[in-house]
Formats: C-alpha cells, structure tokens, sequence
C-alpha cells in the first residue's frame, strides 16, 4: 500500500525498465540535506515547515480614561519629551546658573565727552543766589541786588546769566541762548537722556527764563521752553502766557524800535540790526507752543518776510547769530513744510523758506566759495571779523539738523542748483567744523577750556582770573590778575573762547577778548552742535514732540477763480 503522493503526478516508473538515474545530481547539497532531513518527518511535520502557520502579536494599549493609547506610542512619547527636557531646558538651567558677564557700556564719543564740559559754562555763568548743587567750586553768590530799586518789577532782576567775561547781563544774547538750548533738546531729548544730562540742561534753561523780557527774542525763548517743559502743565502754561504778552507788545506799532538803539551800555556790545527776524522766530515758536494758526499766518505772511530781506542773498543773512534769526527761522518753518505739508494757504511760502534754506546749506559747502575758508579749514561766515566760533557752531548745528530732517523723511539729499548732494555732505561740514574748534586746527588747540591736553589758559573771564581765596576785591582792584601773564587760577570748563582770527591764529592772551573771551551765545550754538554730532542715544531727532499742540490739519480749498468777463 502506497502512500497518498501529496505532491501529485504519478508513480509509474520509466517506459525502458532502467532505474532512474541520480536524479539528484545538479540540486544543491543544502537542498539535499534538507530532503534528507525531511525524509525521518512524517506527513503532519512536513506540511509545518512547508507552510508555516502565521501568527499575529496582540497590540496592548494604555488606557488613560478620556483617551486609549497603544504602549508604544507612549513610550516613545515619553522618550521624546525626555530628549527635549534635555535639548532645551539643561542648557538654560547651565546658563542661569553661571555667573553673568556684565558688558561695558560703549564708551562716549569725544562729542559727548565736550558736551558734559560745554553744559558746565552755563553753571559758572550764573547770577543770584547759587544752589548747592552748582558744582563749580570757585563761584558763589552774585548780584543779589539786581534790580533792587526797580519798585515796578517783583523780585527785582536777581538771576539770570552773566553773559561772557565781565559782570553784565545782557538779555538779548541771553534769550536767545535759551532758545537755542530748548531747540536742542526738543530734537534731541533722548541724546541728552543717554549721557545723563537731561534734568540738567533743563536746570539751565529753567534759570535763564526767569530773567527780564525782550519782546520777540523772549517770547521765542518762553515759547520755546514751554515745549520743554510740557510734563508740568501748570508751568508750561505760566510760560505760553508769558510768551503771548512779550510778543504782544513786541508787535505793538508804538513801541517797535530796536532795544539797543541809543543805549552806550549795549549798542556797542550787541547792537540789534532789525526786529523783523524775531518776529518770524517768535512767530514760529508761539505757533508750535500754541497751534494758535494767528502765528503761523504771520510767519508766513509775504510782508515779513519782505521787511526781513529773508528771501535776499545776503551772506550775512545766512550766518545764524544772535543778531540773525533768519537762517534758524526759516529752517525751522521748513520743518513745518517736510513733516506736516500743510498746504495751502502757507504752501507758497514755505516752499520760498524752503528753497532759501537749501541754499543757505549749499553756501557752508567748500566747493560753491560762497564764503571765504581759512587754510586750516574753518569757514569764515562772520566774513573774518574777530570772534569767528560762535559762528561756525551755529552753522554746524544748523546743517546737521537739516541732513536729520532730510533723513527722517526717507529723503537722501538735495539740490544745489543742477547738482544733487547727500546728506552726509552736511555731516561732514558739521563733523569738521566741530573738529576744528576741539582742536584739528593748525594750532592744534582745543578752543573749549578743560577739553583736550591744550587749550586757552589766560581766559578772558573775571571769575576765572581772580584767585578763590574768601577775600572780597572791587573791580578795579581785579585788574592785577587781568594784566598779569600767569594761568587763571580757575579753569572755567566748558567754555568755547571767541577762536582765531582768519588766519588761523590765536593768542592767548587775557586781554585780548576777541581770541579769549566765552560768551553765552556761542557756548549755546557749540552744546545744540554736539548735541547734533553725539552718537550716544542713538541718531536722529524727536519728529513729533514740536507737534503736539499743532491742531489736525485740513488744508483749505484754494479761492474760486474769478468769474468770466466776455
């Protein structure tokens, strides 16, 4: 009996009778082995290893109650977050347990460091009673008197400046210096807030607008400071008041005259040239302390600006000085025209103080010889007369402060007739001018006194020169220390001496206040120009503090043509 062939086919044996041959003969012998092996297995067991029977594991899972989760995907999981545990929380952990390294701030540009000085000449300018917190030694209490016999002025005219060497307050310069120190600080309030002189610049101008008026220059000067001083409400408003009376009767038509006309004690010293500058500086100034549109009207109006010789070419009425608003005023109503584009019907005369200010910052450019420049690279804007500085510092105010303007708008440059110039002409007018009074001079001096290891030793100054010794002496009796050779006693720090002459030398000599004598004025004009040129606290300008009391702007329709006469 056969067993069943489970493969199929059939059994007979070959047709000639022979025994097959080795049928085996090409197989591999791992497959002979294995037909061997399966020989000694019966049926069941070689029907296993021919058909394997397949067997599938059970997925287990994790039951979490609002959720069921397989094992393996929360093991891996679990790994995951482990390996971002240790990705991202242990270095954090290693960083806060290691002890910090604290940076050192950058340290302050040599614009900074002029700046500190410069402010302290205000310090040492002082009149009245003096605070504690003075900081220069060698001064004390002054002119307590002021004023004393005047019954009609509360308080008298204790305070105040002193405005340069000797013991005069004159109102004039000193006004504008407040000015002009307001001015700096309203475009650049966070400079003065990085260098840690914020509170105290404010002190200054404080100090000087509590001295007596002078119509369109003071009421600049109050309108000014208002703006400064916006956080306090109650004082901003004392001083809006007061800038609207001075200007009020500065416009007054019975008492227009110029303030120094006729007087020995000032005309020689700071004779007034016009009003009509001041009224458009003032104007200016209200405008933005008040939003009242009256003053803007006014700045604007063609008849000012007639009466100013504002829109002539005059060399002389590009240099900003303490007689000359025209520069700064136009610059500043041009500040107006790019940030606010006001229009119609201020539009056409803004354009023309526009245009008036281009040119004036294409005058300072070397290469135009609209001024005369010494060998060693100073311009000469006071056409070579003595005391050139305060010139120069004004005007590199002036030119960095249009480049911030061009460059807060987006606007790279401008036109000097058919040929565009970038703004960083302006900064290198403004750097080098600057440079030359810190000292890249053929002289190599330093005009500001205590900057630098050369500067003015036998300052024109009174204070300086005589002895702090608690002895009272007259002022005849203070000419001793005047006359003599030797250093003053007193470094007055900060003070920007009256410079060069157009040659580019200097003495230095006491007696001689054109080349040694400070003045507020200039001082006022080198602090709003470093100011400009200082990196710390970042570049640029405050665009929108000015603005603040400017109301929304509608521009008005243009009038209707005239009607059609056939």
């Amino acid at each position: 009996m056969h067993a069943r062939n489970h493969w199929g086919g059939s059994f007979e044996i070959n047709n000639n009778g022979e025994a097959p041959a080795a049928e085996n003969t090409d197989w591999d012998r791992a497959s002979l082995h294995s037909q061997q092996q399966y020989r000694h297995l019966d049926e069941t067991q070689q029907s296993w290893l021919l058909e394997p029977p397949q067997t599938k594991k059970k997925n287990k899972y994790v039951d979490f109650g609002c959720f069921v989760c397989s094992r393996k995907a929360f093991k891996w999981t679990l790994i995951s977050i482990l390996l971002a545990f240790l990705v991202i929380a242990i270095p954090i952990i290693i960083t806060k347990l290691l002890p910090k390294q604290r940076h050192r701030p950058l340290p302050p540009d040599n614009y900074t460091l002029a700046l500190h000085k410069a402010l302290l000449f205000f310090n040492a300018q002082k009149s009245g009673k003096l605070p504690k917190n003075n900081g220069i030694s060698w001064r004390g209490n002054s002119g307590l008197d002021d004023g004393k016999e005047e019954l009609d002025l509360e308080g008298g005219l204790v305070g105040g400046y002193y405005d340069a060497g000797d013991t005069i307050k004159f109102h004039f310069p000193m006004a504008f210096s407040m000015t002009m120190l307001s001015w700096s600080l309203i475009e650049y309030n966070h400079k003065y807030q990085s260098i840690g002189e914020y509170d105290h610049i404010r002190d200054l101008i404080k100090w000087g607008i509590f001295g007596p008026d002078l119509a369109g220059e003071m009421a600049a000067a109050l309108a000014a400071a208002s703006i400064v001083f916006r956080d306090n409400v109650d004082y901003s408003r004392k001083l809006i008041k007061g800038a609207q009376t001075v200007f009020a009767f500065a416009r007054d038509g019975g008492k227009r005259r110029t303030y120094s006309r006729g007087n020995p004690y000032i005309e020689p010293y700071y004779n007034s040239t016009g009003y009509y500058d001041e009224y458009m500086w003032g104007a200016a100034w209200l405008y933005y302390a008040t939003g009242n549109v009256s003053y803007i009207s006014l700045a604007t109006n063609p008849g000012l600006s007639k009466n100013s010789k504002a829109l002539y070419d005059i060399p002389t009425s590009r240099a900003l000085s303490w007689d000359n608003k025209l520069p700064a005023a136009m610059l500043l109503l041009t500040r107006y025209r790019i940030f606010l584009n006001p229009g119609y019907p201020y539009e056409d005369m803004l354009q023309m103080y526009h245009n008036v200010t281009a040119l004036t910052m294409c005058s300072y450019l070397k290469e135009f010889r609209y001024f005369n420049w010494t060998r060693g690279g100073m311009i000469q804007l006071n056409l070579g007369k003595p005391q050139p500085l305060q010139y120069v510092a004004n005007a590199a105010f002036l030119a960095n402060l249009f480049a911030d303007y061009l460059n807060a708008t987006g606007v790279p440059g401008w036109n000097c007739g058919s040929k565009f110039f970038r703004s960083e002409f302006l900064r290198n007018f403004a750097t080098s001018q600057v440079d030359y009074i810190l000292g890249k001079n053929p002289m190599n001096m330093s005009y500001v006194v205590g900057y630098g290891k050369k500067f003015p030793r036998h300052v024109h100054h009174r204070g300086a020169s005589i002895p702090h010794n608690n002895i009272k002496y007259s002022c005849t009796s203070g000419w001793k220390w005047r006359d003599t050779r030797n250093f003053n006693p007193n470094n007055i720090t900060g003070a920007m001496v009256g410079g060069p002459d157009r040659f580019d030398n200097f003495r230095d000599v006491r007696t001689n206040f054109n080349y040694t004598e400070p003045t507020m004025a200039g001082n006022a004009g080198l602090i709003a120009a470093l100011a400009s040129l200082t990196r710390s606290g970042g570049q640029g300008i405050d665009k929108n503090t000015i603005f603040s009391a400017v109301p929304p702007l509608y521009p008005k329709s243009p009038p209707p043509p005239a009607p059609w006469k056939p």
